[in-house]
């Protein structure tokens, strides 16, 4: 090779060997430029698609009544997603997906493929997630595990189950589709009952595929809550309201069962009903979501009665025998006339007023007490303040002050006749256990204990009752309250129980409306009442709204079937032969 060849040849080798070099230099900035200044938004990106952080679903407390039936539970149930960025054909999919799960073809294709029209908007907005079906059935997931397909994922979830249907439910309450508490005490105890969720990371394939995990948080399931209703004494309660209620044909209805000395709350039924294990209707009326013994309030009518007479034997020297003139049938207090429900009763004994319901007899009653006592009592007995049920929207009610400009001079008589003041079923009951526990107002109980997961059950504390009224004045009215149910002129006849003295009061208020600005002839008709009279082991509260006739006819006999199974359920012996003659 002659020296012009060699020359050339060193060249090439020289040009070759500064190309590897520069080629071998590029690579290794290159190399240094990831390892080192791209090594943490690497790893992070390396972290994302092998790395899969999976929710763990926290199991939902259960609720139970007092002798331990369930009454809310929690079951496992898996729903299944899709992933679009893995999806090779929308039209394909949607065909595939709709047939198994029973979808609508058309919408789930628009679901998919919103918002741009095609899988590759999903893709160029990073969007990896599209619920399909939540809660599938147990034949429907496998015949989509057996697919495998990987842009089909599952998620475990639990789908809230209410076994007793609508029982309760007012006071149990619903969820929604993610388990959150939306009425009743699953929105009011919802923290507690949901738990804490926990994670789970994943190492997974390019499908996907888990190879390896590891529990980063445990989930924590909710507290177990035991309520004092008892599902038997519930559906005693619900069966008769409902009955009543479509009977009389009333707008909504209520009954509270408790016991007065330990306030338990042994059955709390709201009219109309709904299955909390169904969602919500379009058309569904609204009221059916009202819980009507605690959220909505109403003018009692001659029921707080209980209240005008017990403030007069508290703070006057009124006795039950003491003579009450009532006159011919109406009175004129300050302009204002006011008439009795039936004809004059001329000159009757505090006790007749009661069991004869006279409103100018509670009214002369009222005038002996004056405006302040009667407001100081009214509030003592708990009416204008909320009783602190763990329930949502519990309504107050509305006691006016007398120092407010909406007091008028005549305001004291439609006081003492349950006018002008507004109440629920809950404080009547309440109201009704002041007089059957000797005095006491106590607050009513609606959870015994709570349980959380690993953990021994945890007694609810107790609030110590208040004295708000002498024990022998509480005597003295029940003695009293007994003449309403026993005289053969007494309103509350119809609620006289069979083998067992009582105690009640009824109730007839005129529904006023504000359209026409008159009382119509529609009646909250009600009744509050306890046995036996001695010791009393219950309190009923009855109320149906939206009547035409009077608390004596449609809610007494209420009373009377609720309280004479609950004293049955009770093992409460009878203090009265059961052969006596009916009233």
């Amino acid at each position: 090779m002659d020296r012009s060849s060699r020359a050339r040849t060193t060249t090439r080798l020289a040009v070759l060997a500064g190309l590897a070099f520069l080629w071998a230099f590029f690579i290794l900035c290159r190399l240094v430029y990831l390892q080192v200044a791209c090594h943490e938004a690497l790893e992070a990106q390396a972290r994302k698609q092998h790395l899969k952080v999976v929710p763990v679903h926290a199991l939902r407390g259960a609720i139970f009544d007092r002798s331990g039936r369930i009454l809310a539970k929690s079951l496992p149930l898996e729903s299944v997603c899709i992933n679009p960025l893995r999806l090779p054909d929308s039209a394909v999919a949607a065909d595939l997906l709709s047939s198994i799960l029973k979808l609508d073809r058309q919408k789930l294709l628009q679901r998919i493929q919103a918002p741009g029209g095609c899988a590759a908007c999903h893709r160029s907005r990073r969007r990896g997630f599209l619920w399909v079906k939540r809660k599938i059935s147990p034949d429907e997931s496998a015949r989509l595990r057996s697919l495998d397909l990987d842009w089909i994922e599952f998620r475990t979830e639990s789908q809230r189950y209410y076994p007793n249907g609508s029982l309760a439910a007012h006071v149990i309450g619903a969820v929604d589709y993610d388990e959150m508490g939306n009425l009743g005490l699953e929105q009011s105890l919802n923290r507690e009952l949901r738990g804490q969720p926990g994670w789970v990371k994943a190492l997974v394939d390019v499908k996907k595929r888990s190879i390896e995990s590891q529990v980063s948080a445990q989930a924590r399931a909710g507290t177990d809550v035991t309520l004092a209703l008892d599902a038997e004494i519930q559906f005693v309660a619900e069966r008769e309201l409902k009955a009543a209620a479509e009977f009389y044909r009333a707008a909504t209805g209520s009954v509270v069962v408790m016991r007065p000395n330990t306030s338990e709350i042994l059955a709390m039924a709201s009219y109309p009903g709904l299955d909390p294990n169904l969602p919500p209707q379009p058309d569904e009326d609204p009221s059916k979501r009202f819980d009507q013994p605690v959220s909505v309030p109403f003018e009692p009518g001659s029921v707080f009665k209980i209240v005008t007479v017990s403030a007069a034997l508290d703070t006057t020297t009124l006795r039950p025998d003491s003579p009450i003139q009532c006159g011919t049938g109406q009175m004129n207090l300050f302009g204002r006339v006011i008439h009795e429900a039936k004809t004059g009763y001329g000159t009757l004994s505090m006790a007749d007023v009661l069991a004869r319901s006279s409103n100018i007899g509670a009214i002369q009653i009222a005038l002996k007490v004056g405006d302040r006592r009667l407001l100081e009592y009214v509030r003592r007995f708990g009416f204008g303040s909320r009783t602190g049920v763990p329930l949502p929207a519990e309504s107050a009610g509305r006691v006016r002050d007398w120092r407010s400009k909406l007091w008028t001079k005549s305001s004291i008589g439609s006081v003492a006749m349950g006018h002008e003041i507004s109440a629920t079923t809950l404080q009547l009951a309440q109201a009704c256990s002041v007089i059957a526990n000797g005095g006491m107002l106590v607050k009513p109980r609606l959870i015994l204990r709570r349980r959380k997961p690993g953990a021994k059950p945890e007694a609810e504390p107790l609030e110590p009752p208040r004295q708000v009224l002498k024990p022998e004045n509480a005597i003295a009215m029940r003695k009293m309250m007994e003449g309403v149910v026993v005289q053969p002129y007494g309103t509350g006849r119809r609620a006289r129980l069979k083998g067992y003295t009582s105690g009640g009061k009824t109730g007839s208020a005129q529904i006023y409306d504000k359209a026409s600005g008159r009382y119509t002839h529609f009646y909250n008709a009600s009744f509050v009442g306890f046995a036996p009279l001695t010791n009393p082991a219950l309190v009923v509260a009855v109320t149906l709204n939206g009547v035409r006739v009077f608390g004596g006819v449609a809610a007494a006999p209420v009373f009377r079937a609720v309280a004479t199974e609950t004293l049955r359920m009770l093992n409460v012996p009878k203090d009265l032969p059961e052969n006596l003659p009916e009233p």
